[in-house]
């Protein structure tokens, strides 16, 4: 005698995962041959995979932040009291994954935190930024011009601004501008160059 009973509830959830789990692998491989836009993932090369595989993959440092970047003194801006912040500008030109872009917002922290200390190591701009949270918000820009635009406005009004440069050993190409990081300064004065910008 045949079993006409409805299916159990575990028949029912374990056919879904499955399905679930299939149809997000097939979207992960479309997502990496560039199928829903931006780029796609390239493969680092033997050579590149071999140094790579020498270190953990999270850490896809960036090549040398301070290539094309001011070394200048920071402005202190005496007259802005209010809350100072940092701005990090993504590409989202490049399809980078989000753990990708979290790595390059933290270079870009790093970056500009780096020049503050080795330039301004007792600015009252920095100690303002680290007393009050050390606030950053994350924008977005669509193309390498835009990044290049806003990081020349920033330096004119005497902002720290690095632009971060991949390493290209995971998923995008070597040298390709990722984010750049603005700051820390005060609220108004960053407002000037990217208030105009989408959040993330």
């Amino acid at each position: 005698m045949a079993d006409t009973s409805p299916p159990s509830t575990v028949n029912i959830a374990v056919a879904c995962a499955l399905v679930a789990g299939a149809t997000g692998y097939m979207l992960g491989q479309a997502k990496s041959l560039g199928f829903f836009g931006g780029s796609p993932i390239s493969q680092p090369t033997k050579a590149r995979k071999d140094k790579a595989d020498s270190s953990s993959e999270d850490d896809d440092s960036s090549s040398d932040q301070d290539d094309d970047d001011d070394d200048s003194t920071p402005a202190e801006f005496p007259n802005h009291s209010e809350e100072c912040k940092m701005v990090l500008v993504v590409r989202t030109d490049l399809g980078m994954t989000k753990g990708k872009i979290g790595a390059q917002c933290g270079h870009a922290t790093l970056a500009c935190y780096k020049h503050f200390l080795r330039h301004a190591p007792n600015s009252k701009i920095l100690q303002r930024w680290e007393r009050m949270g050390q606030a950053k918000v994350a924008l977005q820009v669509k193309s390498e011009e835009e990044l290049e635009m806003l990081q020349a406005q920033a330096l004119s009004l005497g902002l720290v601004a690095h632009v971060i440069h991949d390493a290209g050993r995971t998923q995008i190409a070597s040298g390709s501008a990722t984010v750049l990081g603005i700051g820390p300064a005060p609220k108004s004065v960053i407002d000037q160059v990217t208030g105009h910008l989408k959040l993330l």
